[in-house]
């Protein structure tokens, strides 16, 4: 059965809810329609004939295409030369729109492609734009998209209030099971109230589905997801931001190979195995990432094999892999004082570490809390991996905090659950 984005479906209709409107648009390199038709591309002929006018174009973290590689680093809009529209950046200075970058718009779209993760941050600058527009009396249209890792699982540790930033703008699961349209219901009911919001929804689309269960085009989100399995093995493999171990950025497999220098991937990979995970396989590796942590160094590490999408709980497996890393290598602290560029780029070997360690801040632009806590959204998974605790006691934490989570989570589905 075909599937149609809400940007399909809004191209069908010659873009009828615009014409006659001012439009600010969020979108980026992934915002394509079928045949891999961008929709600043679909939209120009339109506002070139005055039937709306594209007043702004935003784009979120990595730049409008995609072209920053890594987290922080930081871009500036300007006019486009190829379209002539005025290019806004949301990450940077600015991740709320302003007033001013707001001016003479009447109409707010968003197109941007999630992948069912807390961390990603596309969804975070859809829901400042949702605040920032109802603060002005925007209305907000949101095309929506598959959540590329189904729409049924839910995973993870819940972010705890006081937790929030750029990667956990609001409590969600580590794995949501959310479209984008969902979240930016969830994000209006329970904070922006007063915002107007209207979702394109999806169709043909189930909630079982993956990404490749689809007849749409995958177009790259950001740099360092390249593939639907990328995606599906993100919820655990960001995790690895925090710590000194290689999430395999500098390869042609981000967070699928993980590993550092001081680590044995043979020993590392059997450990593991013995565990009996659920839908992973663990294979012993030997790689060199050519930039970011450990560059031009050889790492010995594991490739994260998914045998099973449906039965796989990648946070959970993630945890598992960094409890063996602190039991192959011990738990190591880094100087206070260890530059950030070398805390994320360099890695422990300038450093002098010979083993594992959790970073220090800033981490997307928070400057109090461990990296780890960041992205975990309290202290208390750190502590657990640092402990040794049992996973199976982890695990009921995640199935516990995510059952108290579900009654908000199902009264923003848009798609039914069976």
């Amino acid at each position: 059965m075909r599937t149609a984005t809400g940007l399909d479906r809004l191209v069908a209709e010659d873009f009828a809810p615009l014409h006659g409107k001012r439009i600010g648009l969020l979108c980026n390199q992934a915002s394509v329609a079928h045949g891999y038709r961008h929709v600043l591309d679909l939209m120009l002929p339109y506002h070139r004939d005055g039937k709306f006018i594209l007043q702004a174009v935003f784009g979120p973290q990595h730049g409008l295409f995609g072209h920053t590689q890594d987290n922080m680093i930081e871009w500036e809009g300007d006019a486009d030369p190829r379209t002539g529209l005025t290019v806004r950046s949301l990450y940077g200075e600015n991740r709320k729109p302003t007033p001013e970058m707001l001016e003479g718009i009447e109409l707010f779209v968003v197109d941007i492609q999630d992948i069912g993760s807390r961390y990603y941050t596309f969804a975070w600058t859809m829901a400042h734009c949702i605040d920032a527009c109802g603060e002005l009396g925007i209305p907000v249209l949101v095309l929506d998209r598959p959540n590329p890792i189904d729409g049924l699982q839910v995973e993870g540790p819940m972010l705890r209030q006081g937790f929030e930033s750029f990667v956990g703008l609001h409590p969600v699961p580590t794995r949501h099971g959310m479209t984008v349209g969902e979240i930016a219901r969830y994000t209006r009911d329970a904070f922006y109230p007063n915002a107007e919001l209207d979702v394109v929804m999806l169709e043909g689309w189930s909630r079982s589905d993956y990404f490749d269960d689809t007849d749409l085009p995958w177009a790259m989100p950001s740099p360092n997801m390249p593939t639907i399995e990328t995606a599906v093995v993100y919820p655990g493999g960001c995790l690895l931001e925090a710590t000194n171990l290689s999430e395999g950025r500098g390869t042609t497999r981000p967070f699928e190979i993980v590993g550092a220098p001081f680590l044995d991937g043979w020993k590392m990979a059997d450990a593991l195995n013995d565990h009996g995970l659920a839908g992973v396989a663990f294979r012993p590796i030997q790689f060199e990432p050519t930039f970011n942590k450990h560059a031009q160094k050889v790492c010995g590490g594991v490739f994260v094999h998914v045998t099973d999408r449906h039965a796989f709980e990648p946070v959970l497996a993630y945890v598992a892999l960094l409890q063996e890393a602190v039991r192959q290598s011990g738990l190591h602290e880094l100087p206070a004082e260890t530059p950030q560029d070398e805390q994320f780029r360099a890695g422990s070997a300038e450093t002098g570490l010979p083993g594992f360690a959790w970073k220090h801040p800033p981490y997307e632009y928070v400057h109090d809390r461990m990296p780890m806590d960041v992205l975990a959204g309290d202290t208390w998974l750190r502590e657990a991996i640092s402990e040794q605790r049992p996973l199976n006691e982890i695990r009921q934490r995640f199935l516990q905090e995510c059952a108290e989570f579900e009654p908000v989570r199902k009264s923003c589905l848009l798609y039914p659950t069976a």
